[in-house]
């Protein structure tokens, strides 16, 4: 018996692993976004931190509010960042354990199942923190109400 696998088996390796690499893909723009998200969220921070001190009243306040607020984001950004690494990580085991499955002959197909569920329910929890800190941005957005008066 020959110990080495059959170039047949390391092909098919090769296109069950496909799928895991075009998600690692996705995770990789996806943290491209966050990332630059998190970049104008900390300059926008930096902004108003110089404004606070200088100000007084209503406007004053509105600092604050907007403080918090780009803190909350920054928190937000920073878990789904988190996530979106944690997701691509387990993905790349998987993938590792499908070589290791194939060239082994082991027969791990439930620990690499729970492995891929796993990175997907990262990526699930990942994209709704994404969500939620457009949500929060958008608060930020709408024009106030005493603006709008005449």
């Amino acid at each position: 018996m020959n110990p080495y696998p059959a170039v047949s088996t390391i092909a098919q390796t090769i296109q069950l692993s496909l799928s895991p690499i075009f998600m690692l893909a996705a995770i990789g723009q996806l943290l491209n976004v966050l990332a630059g998200r998190l970049a104008r969220v900390v300059d926008r921070a930096r902004v108003v931190e110089e404004w606070h001190p200088l100000s007084s009243g209503p406007e004053h306040d509105r600092h604050v509010w907007e403080l918090r607020l780009l803190d909350r984001r920054m928190t937000v950004i920073n878990r789904s960042l988190v996530l979106a690494v944690s997701s691509a990580a387990m993905t790349c085991i998987v993938v590792a354990l499908l070589f290791v499955a194939s060239l082994f002959a082991l027969h791990i197909g439930t620990i690499v199942a729970v492995i891929f569920i796993l990175a997907m329910a990262l990526l699930i929890s990942s994209l709704i923190g994404f969500l939620l800190e457009v949500r929060i941005s958008l608060s930020a957005i709408h024009v106030r109400s005493e603006l709008l008066e005449r």
